[in-house]
């Protein structure tokens, strides 16, 4: 019998304790809970070259004119952020030869990189200048921006189309 009572006097404090400690861990997530950082609102970004935005069709004389200038992300309030990251994509003109029959037909080719500051590198720019033909496309995208407090946002991407 004295067995019997010893093992339900055992349970009963464990049970006790198990108790104890749920309450506890309750209490720990509360406070932990409360210090998570608040979520911040993305602002609404713009990217920008030159004075085009979005997406626009221009001359190749107006693309060159702008293409060695500096992309720009600005907020909703004109406020400019710097640039930490964007892609960049240029899709030209090219032709391809069928080797059976050594016709020509036109094609698209595409280069393109990341880069970490803007403008674009000189050799870049002095390339494309050289090329720049109707019907080809400058893309800006996968733009990252920081603000004045050093927080990263997406801004929108910028598709330049020649004509």
């Amino acid at each position: 019998m004295n067995i019997v009572k010893f093992i339900c006097l055992f349970f009963f404090i464990f049970n006790g304790i198990q108790n104890v400690n749920a309450q506890n861990d309750k209490t720990k997530s509360n406070t932990t809970a409360n210090k998570q950082p608040q979520k911040i609102k993305a602002p609404k970004l713009k990217t920008s070259l030159g004075n085009f935005s979005d997406s626009v069709i221009i001359s190749v004389e107006q693309a060159k004119a702008i293409l060695g200038g500096s992309l720009k992300v600005t907020d909703e309030k004109n406020n400019l952020l710097t640039i930490t990251y964007y892609q960049f994509l240029y899709r030209r003109n090219a032709v391809t030869e069928d080797e059976q029959t050594g016709k020509l037909s036109p094609t698209k080719s595409m280069v393109s990189d990341y880069f970490t500051s803007t403008p674009l590198p000189e050799k870049w720019t002095r390339i494309i200048s050289q090329d720049l033909t109707p019907g080809e496309e400058l893309y800006f995208f996968d733009v990252i921006a920081k603000d004045s407090q050093g927080r990263p946002f997406y801004s929108s991407n910028l598709k330049i189309i020649t004509k």
